[in-house]
């Protein structure tokens, strides 16, 4: 795929919000290591959830406007759209 201002500002978009997500994951490791009470750990643990959900919110988005868009008139759009479908399926 082409890469447009758009594309590599949402890859980027994309790539910090799983930098701070991995952070957190960590912080979650270092609260169970430190015996933090369970309560602030699943907290914890919902906060790193909302951030993926996010995640895989502006990577659909991205999808649908990109890939799924630019499909609409090509021979393999139904291809496009079962492998979107699929992957909603394992997502959800």
């Amino acid at each position: 795929m082409a890469k447009t201002h758009a594309h590599e500002r949402i890859h980027e978009d994309v790539k910090k919000r799983l930098s701070r997500a991995e952070g957190h994951v960590r912080g979650v490791g270092r609260m169970w290591e430190e015996d933090a009470s369970c309560p602030e750990i699943l907290l914890q643990i919902s906060a790193v959830q909302a951030a993926l959900r996010q995640v895989s919110r502006v990577i659909v988005e991205e999808h649908l406007e990109s890939c799924l868009a630019k499909a609409h008139n090509r021979a393999d759009y139904d291809e496009v759209l079962a492998e979107l479908k699929d992957a909603l399926k394992r997502l959800l």
